[in-house]
């Protein structure tokens, strides 16, 4: 396969795209491979199931992060900002609308509808990712056996950390590979990370500064958030419970039910479970507060992919890492497989529900465009549900 160029401007719009599509969090790694790999040509598959495991291995969201990774692959720093503004851009703005709107619509029959047959959707998403990834990462049945048994820890809620760690050394036990290949395409184009990522972090502890003179709820709220994303092994589905201590429990700056509406919204919209922040912060701070809770769930996310990535891409020449990373990439199909279970349990299911669920998922397996079975799906919610 021959890779393509490609400007910075179709990255934020591919992404864009993407990202306005985005249900199922980390389901959304599936489509965004399809985007790069399969449709684009942007990076050859060894590359885009490096960062896969990669982003697995650091804390943050991984479907953002694997925007980021594919677009420093692509075009460098630059490429990375583009993609990863562009795939959490739509999250961001719908999250905030919907925060804007909360008290005003959450009653309404037809969004109660549509939220109905969103949470169906989610649920065919996520499986179609489950079976997508699983067909090009299970190849040898150790494979298969690790993906089970991070699935089954998973659900149990075994520490993330944990389930990586001992799958990684599953995979360097049982897991073969052919010889590494040097998978850092455009490599040379990413040497000089350190310095936008420093940058970057100096803009951020600015911001952190200017917050707290100004407005120590706003420095409280960011503050927050920074620490949450950094600590996030395992994805959203590992900040949001941090998140819900902290906001309720610690701060008490939203009483449970209000903070539960979030996590419902974090799901039923675009972009990862973690988009919550989002409506956390529009809850407590209004529009600002969306903002700088956005930047502080996102950004610690962001610097780790841009700053890592160069490094962990020498170590692929090393036939026992491969074999590592192999490894962690089957816990993710575990993963996608336990975020399927969790959603199908807590998903309303009747007769026209079951009827959606089927008819979307058969579209998806049939390469269907993510975009119109969400669309389709919302016109049917809206007539059936």
């Amino acid at each position: 396969m021959t890779r393509t160029e490609v400007t910075l401007p179709e990255l934020f719009l591919s992404f864009f795209r993407l990202g306005s599509t985005a249900f199922g969090g980390p389901a959304m790694v599936a489509y965004i491979r399809r985007l790069a790999v399969e449709r684009k040509h942007w990076l050859e598959d060894e590359t885009f199931r490096s960062g896969v495991a990669l982003c697995q291995t650091i804390p943050g969201a991984t479907a953002m992060q694997m925007s980021a990774f594919v677009g420093l692959k692509a075009r460098g720093v630059a490429g990375a900002a583009a993609s990863f503004i562009g795939f959490g851009l739509p999250a961001f703005a719908v999250m905030a609308i919907l925060g804007a709107l909360y008290t005003r619509v959450s009653t309404l029959p037809m969004v109660l509808s549509v939220f109905s047959g969103l949470h169906v959707l989610i649920v065919a998403i996520v499986a179609d990712a489950t079976l997508s990834f699983g067909r090009t990462s299970l190849k040898k049945w150790p494979g298969f056996v690790i993906a089970a048994l991070s699935a089954s820890a998973f659900l149990l809620s075994v520490h993330p950390i944990l389930v990586i760690g001992l799958s990684a050394v599953v995979g360097l036990i049982l897991l073969t590979e052919h010889d590494a290949t040097q998978g850092a395409v455009g490599q040379s184009r990413h040497i000089s990370t350190l310095r936008p990522v420093i940058l970057v972090s100096l803009a951020l502890v600015l911001m952190l500064l200017t917050l707290f003179s100004i407005d120590r709820k706003l420095f409280a709220l960011g503050a927050l958030m920074l620490r949450i994303d950094l600590f996030a092994f395992g994805g959203g589905f590992a900040s949001v419970p941090l998140m819900f201590h902290e906001v309720v429990y610690v701060r008490s700056w939203l009483p449970p039910n209000v903070f539960m509406d979030g996590i419902a919204l974090g799901q039923v919209t675009p972009g990862p479970i973690v988009i919550t922040a989002t409506f956390v912060g529009y809850m407590v701070k209004g529009i600002v507060g969306a903002i700088v809770a956005t930047i502080g769930v996102f950004a610690p996310s962001f610097l780790m992919v841009v700053g890592i990535a160069p490094y962990f891409d020498k170590l692929r020449t090393s036939s026992r890492f491969v074999a590592t990373l192999n490894g962690i990439l089957c816990s993710f199909v575990g993963l996608l497989l336990a975020v399927t279970v969790r959603f199908t349990i807590n998903v309303y299911w009747g007769p026209a529900h079951i009827v959606l669920v089927v008819i979307a998922l058969i579209a998806l397996l049939r390469k269907v465009d993510v975009l119109w079975v969400v669309l389709a799906g919302t016109v049917y919610s809206i007539v059936f549900l």
